[in-house]
């Protein structure tokens, strides 16, 4: 496949933007969350504006073509709209909300998953030429995990060529990972790039918190003991909870609520599990305090929430 430069895209008679557009309106049809022949690589679309719904955001970018979407993470709120990129650099349970989309024009995004590991490797070898991750200090804006910026020309070139693999599928094996790579060291390169490599400096406060993070990730059914977090993660308990709440706005407490709920009703929907079954799957030992945290996050207890969900996704089956 031939390799096209963003100044030779915007020759054509579209602009890149509209090109974006509709090489996403093609390989998204449908109103969901849709897996592509790139593996790291999924389609967002939505026909109308959405109320807040929860989900766990993976270390990933994700690319906004049209429309908006308001993110709260905790108290901190991040609205993001056409040609803007997000970065999530840690595992982060939050609310979104698409804001603007209609039939004739779709909020439409790329969500291209990364590995944390492949940011640090690219990081090293760009050595010095990678912009500085600045100083250690706490700061709210230096230290979520969750980071916006507009993309250039340059980030709108990278995303149209690894899209455009989708219509050229011998390719992929071989491209997607080049493609993929660029769209990496494109934002490594940008306004976002510091933020990104304060995660991946293992001398960072923002480092050691990804790697507490990863330890309630996979931990999270089990009681929560702040003194052993702190000692994995060589800092005092007061220290922990200061530096965790300002990369994820919550407490791990608030961290570890959020991702027992969200995965009993992933339980629920996806295994039929009973409600008070899969609260002591997730960790809780009463199901009764189960069911009112689980109606405080989402509104509506267990039982009704899942029949509302499971409503709506055979009403979307057959539209």
């Amino acid at each position: 496949m031939t390799v096209i430069a963003p100044e030779q895209i915007t020759h054509c008679s579209d602009s890149l933007p509209q090109q974006l557009s509709k090489i996403a309106r093609r390989w998204a049809p449908l109103e969901a969350l849709q897996d592509t022949a790139i593996a790291e690589v999924q389609l967002i679309r939505a026909d109308a504006a959405t109320s807040f719904h929860c989900a766990v955001y993976e270390p990933c970018l994700c690319f906004v073509i049209q429309g908006s979407k308001t993110v709260q993470l905790g108290d901190k709120e991040i609205v993001y709209s056409g040609l803007s990129y997000m970065a999530s650099a840690i595992h982060l349970p939050m609310l979104g909300r698409i804001d603007h989309a209609t039939p004739e024009q779709p909020y439409l995004a790329v969500k291209v998953s990364v590995d944390p590991q492949e940011v640090a490797g690219l990081i090293l070898e760009l050595g010095d030429k990678a912009p500085p991750a600045g100083t250690d200090s706490i700061c709210p804006e230096m230290d979520c995990g969750l980071i916006s910026a507009p993309m250039d020309d340059r980030m709108q070139g990278a995303l149209y060529r690894l899209l455009g693999l989708l219509d050229s599928p011998e390719d992929i094996p071989v491209l997607s990972p080049l493609a993929r790579r660029e769209l990496i060291y494109r934002a490594l390169m940008g306004e976002i790039g510091p933020r990104m490599r304060r995660f991946t400096a293992t001398d960072s406060q923002a480092h050691r918190i990804a790697r507490v993070i990863y330890s309630l990730k996979e931990r999270y059914a089990q009681p929560l003991k702040i003194s052993e977090l702190a000692a994995a993660a060589n800092m005092s308990e007061s220290t922990l909870y200061h530096s965790f709440r300002q990369v994820t706005r919550m407490s791990p407490l608030q961290y570890q609520k959020k991702l027992r709920l969200l995965e009993a009703r992933r339980l629920m929907l996806a295994e039929g599990l009973e409600a008070a079954t899969a609260s002591y799957r997730v960790g809780y030992e009463s199901p009764s305090h189960f069911s009112r945290e689980y109606s405080r996050m989402f509104g509506a207890p267990p039982r009704a929430d899942v029949t509302q969900l499971r409503g709506v996704a055979a009403v979307s089956a057959t539209a």
